[in-house]
């Protein structure tokens, strides 16, 4: 059984999302007269929370033990989120959500080869969209073929849920699939629903644990990049290729050992 679609991650694996994120949440609360202040520690520990809402949800819980205030402010939550989201679909139009290396060359060759191409998002759909539709083109949503948020699971990652609703509409199996991940919790929910999966960190999520993840890499990579040790040292080549992917993926299946080691 052949590679048959990639499906990846929007937040953090598709584009560099979250400062763009962090900077919402800010003005929101602003707009709000909170004084709270995501700072970049602070937010890389939220992080851990998969959504907007539960996120804020987690953190009022932090910060009060009295349940007067505690309800009053859980009742702010979907005002707030409200707020946030919007001003993110504000800043991702100023194009401050750039798409990170080897994304959109590998949805190009995955396309030209006849594979097919899924998205999966913790945040919200509408968010999803518009990200796509910024980066590629107006048809950005045509160049994927299911396209899932949070909202249509029953449970966020590390649940496998959203995945499994991927794969459904992919009508594909999980076994010729690939995930492609920045998170811990994305790893564990592509591996617990049973995909080869690649983890590629970013700067929020580099410090958390991808011990399981079947390859990982500082980025997908570009060619005419600067090139990166790690990656050259881990598959052969300085980015990469669906070729490669093909090739580590068909290893997976026959139950080879996989490149490891540190992005």
């Amino acid at each position: 059984m052949s590679l048959a679609a990639l499906i990846f991650d929007v937040d953090g694996t598709m584009a560099d999302t979250e400062e763009a994120h962090r900077e919402a949440f800010n003005a929101a609360f602003r707009k709000f007269d909170l004084r709270w202040n995501w700072g970049p520690l602070l937010y890389s520990e939220l992080l851990d929370i998969s959504g907007g809402p539960a996120r804020l949800y987690h953190f009022v819980d932090t910060i009060t033990e009295n349940p007067e205030e505690k309800s009053r402010l859980n009742q702010l939550v979907p005002e707030i989120h409200r707020a946030k989201s919007k001003l993110y679909a504000q800043f991702l139009d100023e194009g401050r959500t750039p798409l990170r290396p080897g994304v959109e060359r590998l949805i190009r060759e995955a396309r030209t080869e006849g594979l097919k191409v899924g998205a999966i998002s913790s945040t919200a759909s509408a968010n999803a969209s518009a990200l796509l539709c910024k980066h590629l083109g107006p048809p950005g949503l045509d160049r994927v073929d299911v396209l899932v948020s949070a909202a249509d699971t029953l449970r966020r990652k590390p649940a496998r849920d959203i995945y499994e609703a991927a794969l459904a509409g992919l009508n594909l199996s999980p076994q010729v699939c690939a995930a492609f991940e920045d998170s811990a919790n994305g790893l564990r929910a592509g591996k617990a629903a049973g995909l080869y999966t690649v983890v590629t960190p970013t700067r929020w999520t580099m410090a958390q644990d991808f011990a399981g993840a079947d390859l990982l890499l500082p980025s997908l990579g570009d060619p005419g990049e600067a090139e990166d040790p790690a990656t050259e040292r881990k598959i052969g080549e300085p980015y990469l290729s669906l070729a490669k992917i093909r090739a580590l993926h068909a290893a997976w299946q026959a139950g080879a050992e996989p490149p490891r080691g540190t992005a």
